[in-house]
């Protein structure tokens, strides 16, 4: 008989919907730190992370669209569940359907779905986050095994995680690291990891982070095999995760938008409903565009990335989707508190956790400001491949922005300067971020999807990319002034009062 993800996805839904209502919601439990074990069972039973497995190993298939509906249903309830789900999925299970041992697959996808174990990603180091090709955790071969040595940090599921993704650098007869990078995948049960501090995080209370001392043991067959190098694995892995970030999104996204509209119909101000004034009105449509927006993304992810593709080469894509997606939910967190106010400010209320939740998604796997500069490089890079400079004459030839460029003609029809300040490349890459995002709701449209909220995604982007081009040509001059404390006193200007 085959699986039914529709009834499944239905349960999870309804089983999610039980455990986070909003009863319990007010409730202290939503300051504490950690899952309920029992709560984590209810939601294991259902073996969502299956979503990610393929069906030759029990799983329901490992189809994309899929796991961004799992994802979806996650962040409606939670976003710290999602992010639990999707550190599983993207940054584990994925990972293994396409690089691991057959031995190694057979064994960690049989307790993943009947034992609900669980797996998470260890690369960032307390002296290399961002520069993480730079790593200093080392791997030596002995045998059959792998001895790897160094410290990880920031890891989410530190110290609750059955299995851990490592990377690390191989080590010359000289002691010289390797360029390159390898993956290894760890079985807890082996020991050899050990939390050294548990990080008091500012949100996602669910996850647990730390510092951990890495000192371990890894049998041969439980090291990734790339197609070719070791970094062009970790992009593919990277890039991936980039892309499934709307899953995650999406079910947040119609959170705030769902939790707002409520209160400003329920809430009465000055006499009239809050969702008649004009104010209300446009933070609203915002919402709506948010949600428009990444369910084009939704749509285009679940159509274009399959399992099996390598992603080591969408770096636009992936990069374009991360940062933009990310920075919705925080303007979407944040529109949410603004309407509700005072009470919203509160870690026990879904505004103000909203808000410390989603804050750190524009942080962790590419800040978001390093993938805006990478966006303009990336694009910068083909336009001089094709000596072409002109923005929008490339931008309108372009796949990923053939149809959108149509709409910012005026202020894309000018020379690219190469030599462009790092603030102008950043600039640059949010304008780029959101007109690749119109692509993707222009798409969506021409599917069916409801004309008003395209129109009104388009409106917004319109909007947005407009601003930020004016900033990115007539804004951005201001520096740093070292010496600050010089002659910066207010106090001092004041007149002298006798005595």
């Amino acid at each position: 008989m085959a699986f039914n993800f529709q009834k499944f996805i239905e349960e999870y839904r309804k089983r999610l919907s039980t455990l986070f209502s909003t009863e319990e919601e007010k409730h202290e439990e939503s300051l504490v730190r950690g899952i309920k074990p029992a709560t984590l069972n209810e939601i294991m039973e259902l073996s969502p992370l299956a979503s990610f497995i393929p069906s030759e190993y029990d799983g329901f298939g490992g189809d994309t669209s899929e796991a961004l509906a799992m994802l979806e249903a996650s962040s409606y309830e939670s976003l710290p569940l999602s992010l639990m789900m999707g550190i599983n999925g993207a940054l584990f299970l994925q990972p293994v359907a396409n690089y691991a041992s057959e031995e190694a697959k057979i064994g960690i996808y049989d307790r993943v779905i009947h034992s609900h174990k669980m797996g998470g990603l260890m690369i960032t180091e307390p002296d290399y986050g961002s520069d993480a090709l730079k790593m200093q955790t080392s791997f030596t071969k002995d045998g059959d095994h792998y001895n790897i040595k160094g410290v990880k940090h920031w890891a989410g599921l530190t110290g609750m995680a059955d299995y851990w993704l490592m990377t690390a650098r191989g080590v010359d007869s000289k002691g010289n690291l390797s360029r390159d990078i390898s993956f290894f995948i760890h079985d807890t049960r082996n020991g050899g990891i050990k939390v050294k501090e548990y990080y008091n995080n500012l949100g996602l209370y669910m996850l647990p982070y730390g510092k951990n001392q890495i000192d371990i043991q890894v049998d041969e067959s439980h090291k990734l095999e790339p197609a070719s190098t070791g970094i062009t694995m970790m992009l593919d892995l990277l890039h991936r995760s980039r892309l499934q970030f709307p899953g995650m999104g999406m079910g947040f996204l119609k959170r705030m938008l769902d939790e707002a509209v409520k209160h400003c119909k329920k809430r009465f101000v000055g006499g009239q409903s809050l969702f008649n004034y004009d104010q209300v009105k446009n933070r609203l449509s915002e919402l709506q565009a948010y949600f428009t927006v990444c369910s084009a993304m939704c749509n285009f992810t679940g159509s274009k990335v399959p399992l099996e593709k390598n992603t080591a080469k969408m770096d636009l894509e992936a990069n374009a989707i991360k940062s933009v997606i990310t920075d919705f939910m925080q303007r979407a967190a944040q529109s949410l508190l603004q309407l509700t106010g005072a009470k919203g400010y509160r870690l026990d209320h879904i505004a103000g956790r909203s808000v410390v939740d989603s804050r750190p998604f524009q942080i962790f796997e590419g800040s978001n400001d390093i993938l805006y500069q990478q966006i303009s490089e990336s694009v910068m890079k083909m336009m001089k491949k094709m000596k072409n400079l002109n923005l929008y004459e490339f931008l309108s030839n372009y796949e990923l922005t053939i149809k959108s460029s149509d709409y910012f003609k005026e202020a894309l029809n000018f020379e690219i300067d190469v030599k462009m300040p790092q603030r102008k490349l950043v600039d640059l890459g949010k304008a780029l971020g959101r007109i690749i995002s119109m692509e993707f709701t222009l798409n969506l449209g021409e599917q069916g999807f409801n004309k008003e909220l395209v129109q009104n995604a388009i409106e917004t982007l319109q909007d947005e990319v407009n601003s930020i081009m004016c900033l990115f040509k007539h804004g951005g001059q201001a520096n740093v002034v070292e010496d600050y404390e010089i002659e910066s006193s207010w106090f001092n200007l004041q007149p002298v009062h006798a005595r």
